[in-house]
């Protein structure tokens, strides 16, 4: 069985049903959350006005310093979803982030976190990060480290402001932030 394999295995047992799959060998935490980003692709619809044009490509970023290393390119690698090819993009400040749907926000950027945030209000960005602070207003996914599980946590409220629709398949599997806490 390939990595990537393994990954997307482990990606798709966790989204459906909220614990590591039981593999030959145990994902680490940033294979799963590199399966995750892709996953959301497909749960995730975004207004029409976010793509340049409709072979534009979904981009997922990584602000800060990247957890993935090559993981994530090599999952998204030939994959397509709804027609859309990947991109990767890293990103070190606030400003270079043009054309991007899903950012995961890294933990080295968490005393900035309020900044970031408010400089994304309002637009169609997935914002995604395992910063502890993350469930502050404005973060949409959260992922929380639970033992050996990857549990999410779902600003609905902030999605919404971002005009971003989730499926349900997704948010069975998370945790619903109350509204305007």
């Amino acid at each position: 069985m390939s990595h990537r394999l393994v990954c997307l295995s482990a990606g798709l047992a966790l989204l459906m049903a909220g614990r590591v799959a039981a593999q030959a060998r145990r994902a680490s935490v940033s294979e799963v959350q590199a399966v995750f980003l892709f996953n959301f692709a497909q749960f995730v619809d975004w207004p029409g006005d976010a793509f340049s044009d409709p072979q534009a490509p979904l981009v997922i970023g990584i602000l800060g310093k990247d957890p993935f290393g090559s993981l994530l390119d090599e999952t998204v690698r030939g994959e397509t979803v709804r027609g859309r090819s990947f991109r990767i993009d890293r990103y070190r400040r606030v400003d270079e982030v043009k054309d991007c749907h899903i950012l995961f926000i890294s933990r080295s950027e968490s005393a900035r976190l309020n900044d970031i945030l408010a400089a994304f209000k309002g637009r169609p960005i997935l914002t995604v990060s395992n910063a502890d602070s993350f469930d502050q207003p404005g973060g949409i996914i959260r992922f929380i480290l639970d033992a050996s599980r990857i549990r999410l946590s779902i600003d609905l409220e902030a999605a919404q402001g971002a005009r971003l629709t989730f499926s349900s398949k997704l948010l069975r599997a998370a945790e619903i932030v109350p509204a305007s806490r």
